[in-house]
């Protein structure tokens, strides 16, 4: 007869659960091939062939490892994936794959952003052993604080107008109006309070910016310093340059899922603040046409600085 006092386990036993992997490449053949491998290596497979896709699935699963391509077609684009990963997914295994490892200044992002890159083209069985050996050791990288782009904005506004004032200096013939260096950059405190607050308080992209009174006022201020109109679309397009150069610069730091919508936001602002600039500069200029006194010709720049 059964022992009826002994504990019977009438339950199914659960199989230990698959990996679960999400593949990013834009080369559909080199997907389904991998999709093959990986699933015949015993990992349930997620795959998207485009960074849209890549995050719909990352804000909607959850994955134990990440394999992406760096170029997908743009270069950077694996990062934006992977920083979606580390928030949504922080346990995550991350790897990037790329044919390029060898660019210092993106290798230097990179790996602090994913767990380790992968020299592409790789034999399938070798990328199964890494994901393996990856999921053992779990993440080797310690989390990287990200910054918003405002953040790193508001906390580098010193060093970005000190950015934008040697671009200025280097292009004399461009700008040729003599002034102070506080007298030249006095709009841009402002200017960049204005783009902070734009960052943080985010217009729908084809809206019309708010009207800004300062950049009115700096168009003014430009035409009576003796500007033209010329000089005053190149400072604002140095200026993008700087704002730019200061994001390349903490380029580790910040959240590549957002970065995107950060940059358009921000020309966007700069280039709304330029048009504003130009509509007072016109309007100064039709009340007096007359040369201003403040501007100086190439020419006696030249001399003044010999």
């Amino acid at each position: 007869m059964p022992n009826f006092d002994a504990e019977i386990d009438l339950l199914p036993r659960e199989s230990p659960a698959l990996p679960r992997v999400l593949l990013v490449d834009d080369d559909e053949s080199v997907l389904e091939t991998l999709i093959q491998v990986l699933s015949l290596n015993g990992f349930k497979v997620s795959s998207a062939t485009n960074v849209n896709q890549a995050l719909a699935l990352i804000s909607s699963q959850e994955f134990d490892a990440l394999v992406s391509d760096l170029h997908m077609p743009r270069p950077g684009d694996g990062l934006t994936v992977v920083s979606a990963m580390r928030h949504a997914n922080p346990s995550a295994v991350t790897l990037i794959c790329s044919a390029f490892p060898e660019m210092q200044q993106a290798t230097t992002a990179i790996l602090q952003q994913a767990d380790e890159i992968l020299v592409k083209p790789m034999r399938p069985d070798k990328l199964v052993q890494v994901i393996l050996d990856r999921l053992k050791q779990g993440i080797a990288t310690a989390a990287v604080p990200v910054e918003s782009v405002a953040d790193i904005l508001d906390r580098s506004v010193q060093s970005t107008i000190e950015e934008w004032l040697q671009l200025v200096r280097d292009e004399s013939e461009v700008i040729s109006v003599v002034l102070e260096d506080d007298t030249r950059s006095a709009h841009l405190p402002q200017l960049f309070r204005e783009v902070i607050f734009r960052l943080r308080n985010p217009i729908a992209l084809g809206t019309r910016a708010p009207v800004s009174p300062a950049a009115a006022e700096h168009g003014q201020t430009r035409r009576k310093q003796g500007y033209t109109a010329a000089m005053l679309v190149e400072e604002s397009r140095m200026l993008q340059v700087s704002i730019f150069q200061t994001l390349q610069d903490n380029m580790q730091k910040i959240d590549f899922s957002v970065v995107l919508v950060g940059v358009m936001a921000i020309a966007d602002e700069v280039d709304s603040q330029l048009s504003q600039q130009m509509a007072s500069y016109i309007a100064e200029a039709a009340v007096d046409p007359q040369p201003l006194e403040g501007w100086v010709s190439p020419e006696r720049l030249h001399r003044q600085v010999a």
